[in-house]
């Protein structure tokens, strides 16, 4: 059984910081991709990065350069860090474990954690 729980979540300031992160159960880390979905008052749920078993990683046009998506293995834990934070990057983030690439959302993708709020406000 794959779980997976995000913790980091919280208020930032517009250019600011936080590090988000994923723990996962299972021996999900040699198989299974993981990514950071979002979702935002009122909107889908759109897709901001992954990262795949050996490393490679794609990400939203408008978080490149500011996010970073990573992984321990030894921890079974995925990170995103979040620089120069917007206040349109205010939504749910989520973490979900997949078998192949996605590049938008659907609700039977792979397994999802119960998602952190992230709010960029001053």
């Amino acid at each position: 059984q794959v779980q997976l729980v995000e913790s980091g979540g919280g208020l930032v300031q517009p250019g600011g910081s936080l590090r988000l992160s994923c723990a996962a159960s299972g021996s999900i880390f040699s198989t299974y991709i993981i990514f950071w979905y979002r979702q935002a008052p009122g909107k889908e749920r759109e897709l901001v990065a992954g990262i795949s078993p050996n490393g490679d990683v794609r990400y939203l046009d408008s978080v490149k350069g500011r996010f970073t998506i990573s992984r321990d293995n030894a921890k079974n834990t995925i990170y995103l860090q979040m620089n120069t934070l917007k206040p349109e990057d205010t939504a749910v983030y989520y973490c979900n474990a997949d078998l192949q690439w996605r590049s938008y959302y659907r609700p039977d993708y792979g397994y999802w954690g119960q998602g952190t709020q992230v709010t960029v406000s001053s």
